[in-house]
């Protein structure tokens, strides 16, 4: 999988007299080179370097107009020493945003001076920064450092992309649609509406040959493929494959980034359910190879889809998984995140090679509420820790819901026993969250829930604090 690197530029600043400047060149220097190793090591930065230390008008002007020509993501303005507050306000005319102000902890440098004098004149400009001090070398430093760059990355990498929205409003669900002014407006992202017959008509001319391998493939791989002559038959399978292909036919036609399909009442009903695609457009991989994991939602919900975008992007590429919350079990406390699609198989086993996870996997004939029929990708996810989260809309106004948990793993017997009290045909999680039932559900803003392996609370902190809204972590301890 090719995925974008995030591209960083660091802007050191230096004293504004010339005599002290001249003295402490290679001082900056290095704490610069320094600070770009250490980013680049984590194999997710492309670091743009400052060409000059910058101590006058004229380098903030050039030095920030480097780094708007280099078209990076944000902008990092590193102090060593003592700077004059007045550079930064010229080079930040210039040098992209979001900014991150670093400085060292060296006594006898005094970086931290010239930060604080920084930070004042930009909370004066009304510039969107945070502030980071002490030796990148250390760990932790590095580890909050790259938590702002992931958040700064996925903003600036969203801005620009298209989403495309197959069909409209499923189920009557206001939480589905967006404002998509606001969508611009906000988070820069255009919406292209399509209609949900294209995938029907472009399904009808995908080769032959290319569905019959990933029959053969799915069948080869899948724990379990449940034929029953009727609900789900080979020839319904390959209507779903072929449906696969469509979708990536169209968005590479349309130049989609990623999209969401209504499905209920007419694909589900008529031709054949999205269980197939959604999953293996969120998987990272499919049966003709890796491929960069494709942000789809279910029923149309665009900011679902939205959430998962961002997941994906502040954690360099994962698959973003979509659920509904079902149920929530007073005896082992845990929570059912359950759909009828969009649940990446990669989630049953958490690993990048497909064998590995679907051999847990079992394509179950579809439940009667989808006559069109074909396969439900079902699964139990595997265990650990995950990010869980949600943009909603309270009042017109945007906020995000941000929910870390852990899902959890029993015996094959006892997890077939809690789905078969929902639908046992569908993808499950169990999931133990880090707050009470009562907290959750008083103020969880919607039925759906997207999220992500790992623990990647503070980026999506970050994200809401670049963009501006609020938030609210789910969890006793509110960063972690």
């Amino acid at each position: 999988m090719a995925i974008r690197k995030i591209k960083v530029g660091i802007l050191t600043f230096s004293d504004g007299r010339k005599y002290i400047h001249d003295t402490l060149v290679a001082l900056n220097q290095n704490y610069q080179r320094k600070l770009a190793q250490a980013l680049e090591s984590t194999g997710e930065v492309e670091v743009v370097q400052g060409e000059e230390i910058i101590w006058n008008a004229e380098t903030a002007r050039s030095e920030g107009r480097r780094m708007l020509e280099n078209r990076v993501d944000m902008t990092i303005l590193n102090y060593a020493i003592w700077a004059f507050p007045n550079l930064a306000a010229i080079a930040t005319n210039f040098a992209p945003g979001p900014y991150l102000l670093f400085c060292n902890i060296h006594p006898k440098e005094p970086g931290m001076v010239g930060m604080l004098a920084c930070a004042g004149t930009m909370d004066q400009l009304g510039l969107t920064y945070t502030r980071i001090w002490g030796d990148i070398h250390d760990p932790k430093i590095l580890k909050r450092v790259m938590q702002y760059v992931r958040a700064a990355g996925a903003v600036n990498h969203i801005k620009g992309e298209t989403y495309g929205l197959f069909g409209g409003r499923p189920l009557g669900m206001y939480t589905a649609v967006a404002n998509q002014d606001q969508w611009r407006q906000i988070f820069g992202v255009d919406v292209q509406h399509i209609e949900q017959y294209d995938i029907v008509r472009v399904s009808e001319t995908i080769a032959e040959d290319r569905v019959n391998a990933g029959l053969k493939w799915l069948e080869s791989k899948v724990k379990q493929i449940r034929y029953d002559g009727k609900v789900l038959t080979p020839d319904k399978l390959k209507k779903q494959i072929r449906s696969y292909h469509a979708i990536r036919e169209i968005m590479q036609v349309k130049d989609l980034d990623f999209v969401g399909f209504k499905a209920h009442g007419d694909l589900t009903d008529y031709f054949a359910t999205m269980d197939i695609a959604e999953a293996f457009l969120n998987d990272p991989y499919d049966w003709e190879g890796a491929h960069e994991p494709i942000v789809a939602a279910t029923e149309a919900d665009m900011d679902g889809a939205l959430t998962m975008e961002f997941l994906k992007h502040v954690s360099y590429g994962q698959p973003a998984i979509f659920c509904d919350i079902r149920h929530y079990d007073t005896e082992d406390h845990v929570w059912y995140f359950a759909n009828s699609g969009t649940h990446a198989t990669f989630f049953a086993n958490r690993s990048l090679d497909p064998s590995e996870n679907l051999k847990k996997v079992t394509f179950y004939p579809e439940i009667p509420d989808y006559p069109a029929g074909g396969a439900s990708v079902q699964y139990f996810a595997g265990p650990g820790p995950m990010t869980m989260a949600r943009f909603a809309r309270k009042n017109g106004k945007y906020w995000l819901a941000i929910v870390p948990c852990e899902f959890q793993e029993f015996s094959q017997e006892k997890m077939e026993a809690k789905a078969h009290t929902t639908d046992i045909e569908w993808p499950h999680a169990f999931a133990r969250l880090h707050t009470s039932a009562d907290d959750f559900l008083e103020s969880y803003p919607c039925n759906h829930i997207h999220g992500i392996c790992g623990n990647y609370v503070n980026e999506m902190i970050n994200v809401a604090k670049i963009l501006g809204i609020e938030y609210k972590v789910f969890s006793k301890d509110e960063e972690s």
